[in-house]
């Protein structure tokens, strides 16, 4: 059975309602046909970062793309670093 998927807003308004004092985990949870855990952690992580809570599919927090360009610098700088070891290689062999 395939999971449902909930955009970012949805969840925020569940979890705002949920910190509200309004409803109840489990009450929420009945009525949208949810675990209560899932409404507990949608809350979690509303209060841990609310700017950034629920980045959804294929968008990064700040620091996931901060560490994407890093790993992309990485792999640049070892490709260059590999072009120049054949190229000094290549000059070494042809200047004897």
């Amino acid at each position: 059975m395939k999971s449902k998927r909930y955009d970012a807003e949805f969840k925020k308004e569940i979890a705002q309602l949920y910190l509200s004092g309004s409803r109840t985990g489990p009450s929420l949870a009945a009525k949208l046909g949810l675990h209560p855990n899932t409404i507990y952690k949608w809350a979690q992580e509303l209060e841990k970062d609310p700017e950034a809570a629920f980045p959804g599919s294929g968008n990064l927090k700040l620091e996931g793309q901060a560490m994407k360009k890093a790993q992309q610098r990485i792999r640049e700088l070892e490709n260059e670093v590999a072009i120049l070891k054949q190229a000094a290689a290549y000059f070494a062999k042809n200047c004897r």
